[in-house]
């Protein structure tokens, strides 16, 4: 914890960039039937609200990769229909890629059995899994300490923001991601 909250009390240098990074599953919910119509205003009485009926219909699920970098407020997103190796090295890879000058990225993660450098090994050829091994520096948040990844943050405000509604296709859930990094 303390090796954290160093590194998050240090000035911005962008030789070593500090970006917190994490996933978050979200289900794919579309609606059944369209919303219940708001009752006819009557004269002296309060106008009623329309209601959202209860049903919806299940389009699967989906995983948000996401990464920020606390000092600047720069985001990347990107949704992926699972959450495996491949997609957490293509992430990081480009991660990477929006960084070309810095020596080292100083990436916040937690200890997810993905998130290991040895899963580039896994799915890029050994030097170009070294190449990019050797770009990061990895500080894990503690196991019961989640919440000390500011990505977390993110996560909550765009929960509130953005997900807090029935969303059935990835492209609208990129969509709205995008909304929010822009």
């Amino acid at each position: 914890m303390e090796a954290l909250l160093t590194l998050y009390a240090q000035p911005y240098d962008p030789r070593f960039p500090v970006v917190c990074f994490d996933e978050r599953p979200c289900f794919l919910l579309g609606d059944v039937v369209q919303g219940l119509a708001p009752p006819p205003a009557q004269p002296g009485k309060k106008a009623q609200p329309a209601k959202q009926h209860y049903a919806y219909s299940k389009h699967g699920s989906c995983c948000v990769l996401a990464a920020v970098e606390p000092l600047t407020g720069q985001r990347l997103y990107q949704v992926r229909s699972q959450r495996t190796k491949r997609e957490y090295t293509q992430f990081r890879q480009q991660l990477a890629a929006r960084y070309p000058q810095a020596e080292k990225i100083r990436l916040v993660q937690d200890n997810l059995n993905t998130h290991a450098l040895s899963t580039f090994y896994d799915c890029l050829p050994a030097a170009m899994a070294e190449k990019l091994a050797a770009r990061f520096e990895v500080y894990y948040t503690p196991k019961c300490g989640s919440w000390l990844n500011q990505i977390e943050l993110d996560f909550s405000a765009l929960s509130r923001q953005y997900l807090n509604r029935r969303i059935p296709t990835q492209t609208q859930l990129a969509y709205q991601l995008m909304l929010r990094s822009t």
